[in-house]
């Protein structure tokens, strides 16, 4: 734990932690390689998750150092969902999972997952734990549930829930004198436009096959 909170080098007269730099740096490669679909994204997010849950609960964000564990299961099932794809009755091996739209019933469950997750996490926080921001970060561990899920799906919209989390992200890390991990995130900002665009980009393609196949 000492080398995890050992400070590397300092930003801003901010000390930054070898932890903090390791997570970010996996951070990065992670969502960038999630932007170009590549599939390691999924076991470099889950070294990413270890590093980021010592981060967090250190700098007493609870809900996003659970936010963590959570996220390394959903790993493991986004890397799952990738690796098996889909089936195809005109191929024996399974294809890549396709970029696909959001459904209106998937919008309502997540909607609900966000509406019971984020009171009941600020509720946990507030009465179990001396948390920093309990209402900002409770509110990116809602939020970041259900787009991760809608990543392991490969639903576009997914990337407008993480643009909504590093909006809030930024200026709570900043508050918590984390300012790598603030402005990492303000890269993820600019990297989650970038994933919204490759995205639909690949969805418009697909969608160009299928009719090309047909005709």
């Amino acid at each position: 734990m000492d080398v995890f909170n050992k400070v590397a080098f300092t930003v801003f007269d901010q000390g930054v932690s070898w932890g903090e730099l390791i997570g970010d740096v996996t951070g990065v490669i992670c969502v960038w390689w999630l932007v170009r679909q590549v599939i390691w994204n999924w076991p470099m997010g889950l070294v990413n998750n270890v590093f980021f849950f010592v981060l967090f609960a250190s700098s007493h964000l609870y809900a996003n150092a659970v936010l963590q564990i959570v996220f390394f299961v959903l790993g493991v099932y986004g890397w799952w969902q990738w690796a098996v794809g889909r089936k195809d009755p005109d191929r024996l091996e399974p294809v890549e999972l396709p970029v696909r739209r959001t459904t209106a019933s998937e919008w309502a469950v997540m909607a609900a997952a966000v509406a019971i997750a984020w009171p009941a996490a600020w509720a946990f926080l507030v009465h179990y734990t001396d948390p920093a921001e309990p209402m900002w970060d409770s509110l990116t561990l809602a939020l970041s549930l259900v787009a991760t899920y809608a990543q392991a799906k490969k639903m576009i919209e997914s990337w407008w829930i993480y643009i909504v989390v590093d909006a809030i992200s930024v200026p709570l890390f900043f508050s918590q004198d984390l300012t790598l991990t603030a402005l990492l995130f303000t890269l993820f900002g600019v990297l989650c436009v970038l994933g919204l665009r490759d995205w639909k980009r690949s969805y418009a393609r697909d969608r160009q096959l299928i009719v090309e196949a047909a005709a």
